[in-house]
């Protein structure tokens, strides 16, 4: 069933692109932690707004500063991540267009401007204090993904030649600000009822008290597999609603000052993180048939969990394999937060709930009784290695290493080296080749691949070349848990991938003779008996360069056919911009192109148009 809603919805591989592009600016979080952490020890006076006195604090005050830039700033940070993150080709005009979109949005939806455009509204109101808490993380999403959605659709396009300076890229920031003004419409009533209810919410766990904190840490981890854990976060860990448990820890602010016991919703991850999932990695690789195999991998992602706070690779070893298992996972976290609660353990984090992130907020005004994290670090590993030991006695669940050890004298062929090269080949002969990729991305921990097919992908193989765990998104999707080295495996796979590609491309199996043909004119088109063939001069002065070339490849993936271009002997696909620019096509070259397929004849046609269009 959970499989089922994970492979078939056709939203959650959006939600999934959303999740993966706030990795790059959470990415930023530590650096604000690591200042403000050593700014608050070297100046205490800072957090109170007291005379700083002396070279040591003002150092001090200044790395505080420097972290509150970052910090008090976050909602820039996620609009440009999420755009660039969203775009097609990650281009820098998509993230100065979701800031344009967030500004515009921010600015016009400010408390200051409503009440001047609506003079009558209650100064007091509910609606005056939701806009005052426009600028928050939900709205710079949102901005991100306007953005990204502009950029993708309208990067392409060609103006009249009196507009030709506003063209493509520069189009999509005049497009993406008259959409943030339409939005700013539809926010105008929609964010007040949204903040209220939002509120009633917030202000409905607030008043649970230690039972929210357990309900809120319990969804929080459940909603890892679907990318859905950023919106609960927002609610509670940023001042989107008026909460913000983590700004307001690394303020320097009290549990007085805010209303509520500081560090609530942070405190109870540290226990799990740093010690839960050591003890549950223990009892994994007690009963793993493969020990070896499982220690390798799950001795690292304890450490990292410990260290840093970086969970994927332990929960990803097992969240899709063994749902039940996962899920009474997450239900140790709700039970270990309410515990935390209670006893009174107070930390915070910027980052995520590892070793580091303790020791740098312990001398925060809100850090109390942090010496307990030892006994309940304790009592949190021996609850998780008994947990998972009893439930992998009651069920055999296909978690890490629980095949057998390979004894064949084949084994030590599959076994993965420190040669990500290798790695790479191996996966990519269990994806079926380069010619079943179509896209090679990673986020912090996994590998996300569109493919043409998912079912010669051979999952088997893929676990066997060392990945964590795989499994399809959908029919042309497919993820790979590699880590916390995905990003060296993500670039190998890529050179692995593009050097087959070329070999293919090298040797076309359609082969078409153009000697003895008739000097073209530029411009003329010669039309060969094959109505699927053309011969075209290119008279565009910079030849075919990014910006044709991604027109050209928009317009050939609207068809089945695959379309080829041959230049002086080699070879490229019309749907990959990349193989058209190697081409190095120039102003007055003479180019081929062929289709095959069963629309070939409209497919040649439009790139026959196209290429026309981009001639000028």
């Amino acid at each position: 069933m959970y499989i089922g809603i994970l492979t078939e919805d056709g939203n959650m591989k959006f939600l999934q692109r959303i999740g993966k592009s706030l990795m790059l600016p959470v990415s930023v979080l530590p650096i604000c932690g690591i200042l403000m952490g050593i700014g608050y020890l070297l100046c205490p006076a800072s957090m109170q707004g007291n005379e700083v006195v002396g070279v040591t604090a003002t150092i001090g005050f200044v790395l505080v500063k420097a972290g509150g830039a970052i910090i008090d700033n976050i909602g820039w940070l996620f609009a440009i991540g999420v755009s660039v993150g969203m775009s097609d080709d990650n281009h820098g005009a998509s993230a100065l267009s979701g800031l344009v979109s967030y500004l515009i949005i921010t600015t016009l939806l400010s408390a200051s401007t409503v009440l001047t455009v609506f003079p009558r509204l209650d100064p007091n109101g509910i609606m005056i204090i939701a806009f005052s808490k426009i600028q928050n993380p939900f709205i710079a999403i949102f901005a991100g993904v306007l953005a990204a959605t502009c950029y993708n659709r309208y990067k392409t396009v060609n103006l009249p030649k009196y507009l030709s300076f506003f063209s493509g890229r520069r189009f999509v920031i005049i497009v993406a600000a008259l959409y943030s003004l339409v939005a700013v419409c539809v926010l105008a009533v929609v964010w007040p009822l949204a903040f209220n209810m939002l509120t009633m919410l917030g202000r409905g766990i607030v008043g649970l008290g230690g039972i929210g904190v357990g309900i809120y840490t319990f969804l929080n981890r459940l909603l890892i597999p679907f990318g859905l854990h950023h919106a609960l976060n927002n609610v509670f860990w940023f001042d989107t609603i008026g909460i913000g448990d983590l700004t307001a820890f690394w303020a320097g602010k009290t549990s007085e000052q805010v209303g509520w016991s500081l560090g609530m919703y942070m405190s109870g991850f540290f226990p799990c993180m740093m010690f839960g999932i050591p003890g549950a990695a223990l009892a994994m690789i007690r009963r793993a048939k493969n020990r070896k195999k499982a220690f390798a991998n799950l001795f690292s992602s304890s450490v990292c969990s410990f260290v840093c706070g970086v969970t994927e690779p332990f929960e990803f070893s097992f969240m899709f394999s063994a749902f039940p298992l996962y899920v009474v996972y997450s239900a140790l976290y709700g039970i270990f937060a309410t515990i935390t609660y209670y006893t009174g353990f107070r930390a915070g984090f910027s980052f995520s709930a590892g070793a580091t992130d303790l020791l740098f907020s312990a001398s925060l005004p809100a850090a109390d009784k942090t010496w307990q994290i030892i006994p309940l670090g304790i009592l949190a590993f021996v609850t998780f290695y008994l947990v998972f030991t009893l439930m992998l006695k009651w069920k055999k669940y296909p978690i890490f290493g629980s095949e057998e050890e390979e004894t064949s004298s084949n084994a030590g062929e599959n076994k993965v080296s420190d040669d990500y090269m290798k790695m790479s080949k191996l996966l990519l002969e269990a994806l079926g080749g380069a010619e079943n990729l179509t896209s090679i991305d990673c986020c912090a921990t996994r590998l996300r691949l569109e493919v043409k097919d998912t079912d010669i992908i051979n999952h088997g193989k893929i676990k066997d070349a060392g990945a964590i765990e795989s499994h399809n998104v959908g029919k042309d999707a497919c993820q790979i848990v590699i880590g916390v080295t995905v990003q060296q495996v993500c670039e190998a796979l890529k050179a692995v991938a593009g050097a087959e590609s070329k070999q293919s491309i090298d040797k076309p199996e359609h082969e078409i003779d153009l000697t003895d043909r008739k000097k073209l004119k530029r411009g003329e088109i010669l039309t060969f008996d094959m109505s699927d063939t053309f011969e075209i001069v290119i008279t565009n002065s910079k030849g075919i360069h990014a910006r044709p070339a991604a027109y050209i490849v928009d317009v050939a993936k609207r068809f089945k056919s695959e379309l080829i271009m041959t230049y002086e002997g080699k070879s490229a696909s019309l749907k990959s911009s990349t193989q058209i620019m190697a081409l190095g096509v120039v102003c007055g070259a003479k180019v081929a192109v062929f289709a095959t397929g069963e629309d070939n004849k409209e497919a040649i046609e439009a790139v026959k148009s196209a290429i026309k269009t981009c001639n000028g």
